[in-house]
């Protein structure tokens, strides 16, 4: 009885030491989130990041990702941004766990480019610009001698009109004067 005793000790204390020695190495060079953070990170899905950066475009993707790793819900730190106005900057360990997330490239890639998004992001497609998105390119080459126009000329003068097509075409051409004359 006192061998089988002795035996079972024996076998618990190599796998004590096994275990030790095993795990002993790996903690110190990959340090947990929760003691690098100082809190105990959420789970947080990249639709979530993309849910929040979508309403906030402005918002960097980090310090979204940072906030729902404090939270772990999209409404509330949808509630933050409207009450503060932003999200504060995750502190620099944040970045030894989570690598910095690239903003431009995945939105513009993620989203479709229509009117909206190329005026508010800044990107146009290629060879667009006002002259051939309004057709004046023949009014264009026309005024191409400079004059100074005054500023009540350019616009033109709104004149209420009749019907609703009298006054589209109104402002078409008020448009059109004032392309013309920027460019100039």
């Amino acid at each position: 009885m006192g061998e089988v005793v002795n035996v079972i000790v024996a076998v618990a204390v190599v796998v004590f030491i096994v275990r030790w020695a095993t795990t002993g190495k790996d903690a110190p060079n990959t340090p947990s989130p929760a003691r690098v953070l100082g809190f105990r990170p959420k789970n947080v899905t990249t639709d979530m990041v993309d849910t929040v950066h979508n309403m906030f475009p402005d918002i960097p993707s980090d310090n979204i990702r940072y906030d729902l790793l404090r939270t772990g819900s999209v409404q509330q730190t949808s509630t933050t941004i409207l009450e503060r106005g932003f999200l504060p900057a995750p502190p620099p360990a944040y970045y030894t766990i989570y690598p910095r997330a690239i903003d431009p490239a995945p939105a513009s890639a993620s989203r479709p480019l229509n009117s909206v998004n190329a005026t508010t992001s800044g990107a146009k497609p290629k060879g667009d610009n006002l002259i051939t998105r309004y057709n004046l390119q023949e009014r264009a080459a026309a005024a191409s001698g400079v004059s100074v126009l005054a500023p009540e000329e350019v616009g033109g003068v709104a004149v209420w009109e009749e019907s609703a097509e009298k006054r589209e075409a109104s402002l078409r051409e008020r448009k059109a004067q004032m392309i013309l004359a920027a460019r100039q």
